[in-house]
């Protein structure tokens, strides 16, 4: 291959990966290896480590733990986020609990994923952050807002332009593929989108959300 055609390659993700336990990190390393946009560029375990490393490496993603010993996940994002705001910080935890995962969004995450994702799921959510579109657990919808609220407006959810388009095609019975058919969208990128709108929306199942438009949201531009 001639050097003109290795320039025009797109460059891959940089990611590092920070967690206390070495299993976890081998794992993460063993899927970024299968992604060829993607490059595994350090290894952090604990948050010290994650603030020096993210300075010297100069990621544009990091899989962040946040219960580790010493500074923990939640401090080492609000540093990282506030040295770098360019990096994209993506915490990647066992736990659903409330006041860590607002703790984490707060400091500075841009996703916040359960260590149980898939690795396709996984590798979509990091190039979603890239682009500036946050990924979220559909788990953790409920433990932050529970049930819809009826007394809320359609600027009350931040959704995109794209989540309404989505939002409208889940609220017409399409499932995930039929949505990724209809928008032009891979399937991965079509699950993401209703997992976010379910987030944002604060439900937890797509008949809630269906619930919400028929009330809340009317149709059209």
């Amino acid at each position: 291959m001639s050097s003109s055609s290795k320039s025009k390659r797109p460059r891959s993700t940089r990611v590092i990966i920070v967690d206390d336990h070495d299993m976890v990190r081998e794992g993460l390393a063993i899927f970024l290896k299968a992604f060829q946009d993607m490059q595994l560029v350090g290894e952090a375990s604990s948050g010290e480590e994650a603030v020096r490393l993210a300075a010297g490496v100069s990621p544009d993603i990091v899989l962040m733990d946040l219960v580790m010993p010493g500074l923990g996940g939640v401090e080492a994002i609000r540093q990282i986020h506030e040295k770098h705001p360019q990096i994209k910080i993506i915490a990647l935890s066992s736990f659903e609990q409330e006041q860590l995962i607002k703790s984490a969004m707060r400091a500075g995450a841009t996703s916040y994923l359960l260590k149980n994702i898939a690795a396709e799921r996984l590798a979509e959510a990091i190039r979603s952050s890239l682009s500036g579109l946050p990924t979220f657990a559909p788990e953790i919808a409920p433990s932050l807002f529970g049930e819809p609220s009826p007394s809320l407006h359609e600027n009350d959810y931040r959704l995109t332009p794209r989540e309404r388009e989505v939002l409208m095609l889940l609220a017409d019975g399409l499932s995930n593929k039929e949505i990724s058919k209809n928008l032009s969208i891979s399937l991965n990128t079509a699950k993401n989108y209703v997992a976010n709108i379910l987030f944002k929306l604060g439900v937890s199942n797509r008949t809630q959300a269906a619930r919400v438009v028929s009330h809340e949201i009317p149709a059209g531009p």
